[in-house]
């Protein structure tokens, strides 16, 4: 089916007749950081676990987070055994930590690896069950959060994972050497404040990375399968991804605006302190986005992709095991997906291209697709991202596990706008091997 602009929100025969805006709120602006202490007091926070990226801990920023929470006379205890993509096994390491220390409110300051690190640690301290019951389903129970959970101050230092606006923490599940998570509303923080002076000393890559997971974010949740088209038994409350809506699309937009404009600048000049804080923006956008509409495709396939690597690392990144970072993971998938999904809907693949900039003057519906990946794969050659799936190590052989990998991320795929089969995952992966 076609769902051009006009009517990308019509009704199908028992489809959803709404949707639900599930606002976060966030706290914004250069030098907001010291202010943490003040809010935190103002969330009754009187002994916090403060989760710090081990990378970052003798960061000035860190020090001026500290000292904003010392002088509100807020408790704090330390936890930087963060893992750069988190696993159970570390999610379980922060709880014990999180349930010892008898906290009355976390603070994260990091990456979106240490942003859903506190999250756990703050659902397993609050309300203690074995580790599987609340991960995702199929893989884990699935099971509903019992209650509210302890106040969370997310201070994100990178411009990508939108993590401070979302209620969803992402993890390695080793058994499987796949990604899952734990998706719901009691996930998501109480405050996030986002200060755009803690980008200024990222590495290039790192910049790269994030700033390709916020572009999958913004694409995902506008060329997501439309709230109306979902469908919901009665009784049962909207599901945290409830597909494209009009509120997620002012996000997209114009998140997908400021990428085209600035994400090439951001990576290349760490003194172009404009591209930078515009790159945060965008991800706070995206963010909000992604919370109320959801993901598809590229971020499912991604999380074979970074699970099953074995040898790649990527540069800027700490040294250790072999590491595909979670925004390259999304993006190597993304100009194959968005080939395939765009007859779904031609005119919001085209509009997303010219957002990203890319000169569609010439171009019909037909062309949606291969303008749009286009955009993406030149976009991502600027940046120094590998050339597809294959420059991180992938082959032909490897396209089975691949597919059998990301199939069971059924909520994002059945977030996708064209239904998409295990063998459909298959060939995505093999035109995802290269680009160019």
């Amino acid at each position: 089916m076609i769902c051009c602009r006009h009517d990308h929100y019509a009704r199908s025969q028992g489809g959803d007749h709404g949707f639900e805006v599930d606002g976060a709120r966030v706290r914004y602006g250069r030098g907001v950081l010291a202010e943490l202490g003040a809010a935190a007091k103002a969330l009754r926070i009187t002994r916090a676990a403060v989760f710090v990226d081990p990378d970052l801990r003798d960061a000035e920023f860190v020090e001026t987070a500290l000292r904003s929470l010392r002088a509100a006379t807020v408790d704090t205890a330390l936890y930087t055994a963060i893992a750069v993509e988190p696993t159970d096994r570390s999610f379980q390491d922060a709880a014990a930590f999180a349930v010892d220390g008898k906290f009355d409110g976390y603070i994260s300051i990091g990456g979106g690896s240490t942003m859903d690190t506190a999250k756990a640690a703050d659902l397993y301290a609050s309300h203690p069950a074995p580790f599987m019951d609340y991960v995702n389903a199929p893989i884990g129970g699935g099971k509903p959060i019992p209650g509210p959970l302890r106040p969370h101050i997310a201070c994100p230092t990178t411009s990508g994972t939108g993590s401070e606006c979302t209620g969803v923490a992402i993890f390695d599940y080793l058994e499987m050497r796949a990604k899952t998570g734990i998706r719901a509303r009691e996930l998501r923080p109480a405050l996030g404040i986002i200060d755009p002076d803690v980008t200024k000393t990222l590495p290039s890559m790192v910049v790269a990375c994030s700033g390709f997971d916020v572009l999958s974010h913004a694409l995902e949740s506008y060329t997501a399968l439309p709230y109306s088209q979902h469908v919901r038994a009665k009784g049962v409350p909207r599901p945290l991804y409830q597909g494209a809506n009009p509120y997620s699309d002012v996000g997209c937009v114009n998140a997908l605006s400021i990428l085209g404009a600035h994400i090439v600048r951001a990576v290349h000049d760490r003194q172009d302190d404009e591209a930078r804080e515009r790159m945060l923006f965008a991800a706070m956008l995206a963010g909000i986005a992604f919370a109320n509409a959801g993901l598809h495709l590229p971020h499912a396939m991604s999380y074979a992709v970074s699970g099953l690597v074995r040898e790649y690392r990527a540069p800027d990144y700490p040294a250790g095991e072999a590491l595909v970072p979670h925004g390259m993971s999304v993006v190597l998938n993304a100009p194959a997906v968005f080939r395939y999904t765009a007859p779904s809907c031609p005119e919001r693949h085209l509009e997303a291209a010219r957002l990203l900039g890319a000169d569609v003057r010439d171009a019909g519906l037909d062309d949606a697709g291969e303008v749009l990946a286009a955009r993406i794969s030149e976009l991502m050659r600027a940046t120094g991202i590998p050339n597809g799936i294959g420059a991180v190590g992938y082959t032909s052989d490897d396209l089975d596990a691949l597919a059998d990998g990301s199939f069971p991320q059924k909520s994002l795929i059945d977030n996708a706008p064209r239904e998409t089969s295990r063998e459909k995952l298959r060939e995505l992966y093999a035109a995802a091997l290269r680009y160019w």
